[in-house]
């Protein structure tokens, strides 16, 4: 772990395992850093994996919350590579991370192999507008409803943050029980929390983002996988971002929700060493 000083912004950079390289992108924004991906570990085995927390996430410091652009997080990551070294990476990104990885594949297509989009969307409405009726669906107060359609529009306090999270923290798995806790608690007691990035990105960044149109242009092989029970980014949009790329694979995983790395590791570890095996003529 270190710190790497990447376009006068500290960025938090863990580099594991060997092989061809993977930039794995967090999710969040603000409500996480690189650790809840560390779950992707195994990958390292056959593959050098990039964790890295995005600029006012986690551990990277020195920039403003209003730096928080598409234009920088992706530049960001382009400038690691490029200090790293590598010619081309692969690109894996959960929820948020996601939306960043869909970003730099379209602003830097020449340094992308793969394209690995994990519990994640093309259009920002799956989570503003849709997410707060499936948790209405699926027996959820009013109240948690409405506290959902605050979240997602970035319309709560700093202080809130945390109880929100937790508050909704079941919504996020297939099931969450005293294992899947015991497992995940680490990870959580390891995060920084960055509460201003959250709700700048919600109420700002990501307000009327969508890429959805724009899918076409990617060319690299592409990987679209998500736990069936993810009630953000549910099946039918993940259907919807694998028709969009040309010759995109899409990955349902079965008992598992939006949080599917942690939820099932050992299914989502293979399903990136074997797309990655299967694809590679980029790999040089």
């Amino acid at each position: 772990m270190t710190s790497m000083s990447i376009r006068e912004v500290s960025l938090f950079v863990e580099v594991v395992g060997r092989g061809y390289p993977i930039a794995i992108m967090h999710g969040g924004p603000g409500a996480g850093d690189h650790h809840s991906m560390l779950s992707l570990r195994p990958c390292g085995k056959q593959f050098t994996l990039v964790f890295y927390d995005h600029r006012c996430n986690g551990r990277s410091e020195g920039a403003d919350v209003s730096s928080m652009t598409w234009e920088n997080l992706t530049a960001d990551a382009e400038a690691l590579r490029q200090l790293l070294g590598f010619g081309k990476w692969a690109v894996l990104g959960h929820s948020f991370g996601g939306m960043v990885a869909l970003e730099f594949a379209l602003r830097y297509p020449d340094s992308l192999s793969h394209l690995l989009l994990v519990d994640t969307c093309g259009d920002i409405r799956w989570a503003q507008e849709k997410a707060p009726d499936a948790l209405a669906q699926r027996g959820y107060s009013p109240d948690t409803v409405n506290l959902a359609r605050r979240y997602f529009t970035g319309q709560i306090t700093p202080d809130e943050l945390l109880p929100t999270m937790m508050k909704l923290s079941r919504a996020y798995y297939h099931h969450l029980g005293p294992l899947q806790l015991l497992r995940d608690l680490p990870v959580g007691l390891r995060q920084k929390l960055r509460p201003e990035a959250f709700i700048f990105a919600f109420s700002q960044l990501l307000t009327g983002w969508t890429v959805m149109d724009r899918l076409i242009e990617i060319r690299v092989p592409t990987l679209v996988l998500a736990g069936r029970d993810d009630f953000e980014f549910p099946p039918e949009h993940q259907e919807a971002l694998a028709a969009g790329i040309p010759n995109a694979q899409l990955r349902i995983i079965d008992q598992a929700g939006h949080n599917a790395p942690t939820e099932r590791p050992a299914e989502v570890n293979r399903a990136i060493m074997e797309f990655m095996a299967a694809t590679p003529s980029n790999c040089a």
